[in-house]
């Protein structure tokens, strides 16, 4: 019997030679770590509309300093204060319309902003008066009260867009799209923006509350 034969087996179980026989992984190390990198791949893809909901939501919030003048003493760090009047991307009703002679490109971006969380009403063409005739990135055009609310939210996924208002007596808004549009804000370049609009930046402390020198 060989050295390599285990203690009680025999016959046409036995071992010979000098090298132990080669075995198979088992494949189902591959199956889980295809299973990990499917689920890391939905997980990105769903990233940014889930960020932006944890911005209106609070969650991306940073504490603040108190600064009233005369309080310096007692000042204390306190929840971040939320800037008013911004609705949520589901709120704000956009329609979509191409102004450049590619096609498709007004389906493809109302989609796209769609995934994000927005209402998306009308897509097609841009009318005669805009269509071929914006030359930068985009137009956001609707009523007077847009100019401080849905203006702002849209506009922190299409830069260098331009706004104007008319009569309109709805409360949807038009993105038309304009030949030096390439496509959307990345969305965590669009969640950075949210996040700056919501919750701006404290103002610096009066110089009365500056550390005195010893």
């Amino acid at each position: 019997m060989s050295m390599l034969t285990p203690p009680g087996m025999g016959g046409k179980y036995r071992i010979t030679g000098t090298t132990y026989p080669r075995m198979r992984r088992p494949r189902r190390g591959r199956i889980a770590v295809a299973g990990i990198a499917s689920a890391a791949a939905l997980g990105l893809a769903g990233w940014g509309t889930f960020q932006l909901i944890d911005v209106f939501g609070g969650g991306s919030g940073k504490a603040v300093r108190s600064t009233t003048a005369g309080a310096c003493e007692s000042a204390s760090p306190s929840p971040a204060v939320r800037a008013v009047g911004f609705p949520k991307p589901a709120d704000i009703t956009v329609n979509v319309y191409n102004a450049t002679p590619r096609s498709g490109l007004a389906k493809a971006t109302a989609e796209e902003l769609r995934k994000r969380g927005f209402t998306i009403g009308k897509v097609g063409n841009a009318p005669i008066a805009y269509d071929k005739k914006v030359p930068g990135t985009g137009v956001l055009l609707g009523a007077r009260g847009a100019a401080k609310g849905a203006f702002p939210v849209l506009g922190t996924h299409l830069k260098g867009a331009s706004a104007k208002t008319d009569t309109r007596a709805t409360a949807d808004v038009d993105l038309i799209i304009g030949t030096a549009f390439r496509s959307l804000a990345a969305p965590q370049d669009a969640t950075a923006s949210m996040t700056a609009l919501l919750y701006p930046k404290p103002e610096p402390e009066p110089a009365d509350c500056a550390p005195k020198p010893r």
